[in-house]
């Protein structure tokens, strides 16, 4: 209903009208209007929903499936070797951290989806691959499981068995970082690469260059140790 003035011969009189195509038409857009309102705010929620959800699925994975995991041994001489293992369940990837006597940390990478350990010594730009064989598969699995139970081990040295290795660094096999994959890339990102084999002993022309002890919470050590072999 909207106001409406008539003209007569003495004066203006206000009457009442209807205007159906004027209300129709106010009464068709306001609807039409509020509905383009209610759905731009509706699909701004979603979004917003839905880049939370985003938000949350991508980084929950990481920090819920990785787990510190701490082992504490007496080496041979009886100094206490200090290590933590990031253990990352979905990947299935181990990372140590190695700290020797001398206060100096090494990192040992077990990939196992690939199948290859990869050593960065500390104060060294190089990395070593080498390819898992079934020990090494046994030892981390037992690593895996025992980390869903407890994140701290106590290995007592007259119930730990030890290993000796002794890999041979390929010097004519050095690798493109670029050929590398995922977290084995980002470690020796800016080293040199070279691939290794086990050998069966240092032999007298090869000269020590670097030993890694690394202890698993089934009472298993490894010391690796590597050498140059002659070319």
């Amino acid at each position: 209903m909207v106001r409406c003035w008539k003209h007569s011969e003495n004066h203006l009189e206000e009457a009442q009208c209807t205007d159906g195509g004027s209300a129709a038409s106010s009464q068709s857009h306001f609807p039409h209007k509020a509905f383009w309102v209610s759905l731009s705010a509706s699909l701004l929620l979603v979004f917003i929903g839905l880049a939370l959800t985003g938000h949350l699925g991508l980084s929950r994975p990481h920090s819920e499936s990785s787990q510190i995991v701490r082992i504490t041994v007496p080496d041979q001489t009886g100094s206490l070797i200090n290590q933590s293992a990031v253990v990352d369940q979905q990947n299935d990837l181990v990372t140590f951290s190695v700290t020797s006597p001398a206060n100096q940390t090494s990192t040992v990478l077990f990939d196992i989806k690939r199948g290859l350990i990869c050593y960065k010594p500390v104060n060294q730009d190089s990395c070593f691959l080498r390819k898992m064989d079934k020990s090494d598969y046994d030892n981390v699995q037992s690593l895996l499981h025992e980390s869903t139970q407890k994140s701290q081990f106590q290995l007592l040295g007259n119930e730990t068995q030890r290993q000796m290795e002794y890999l041979g660094v390929l010097a004519a096999s050095q690798v493109d970082v670029s050929m590398l994959e995922g977290p084995l890339q980002a470690l020796c990102q800016d080293s040199s690469i070279h691939w290794t084999q086990k050998i069966e002993g240092p032999g007298k022309q090869r000269l020590v260059y670097f030993c890694i002890d690394i202890c698993f919470p089934s009472n298993i050590c490894v010391s690796v140790c590597f050498y140059y072999l002659p070319e």
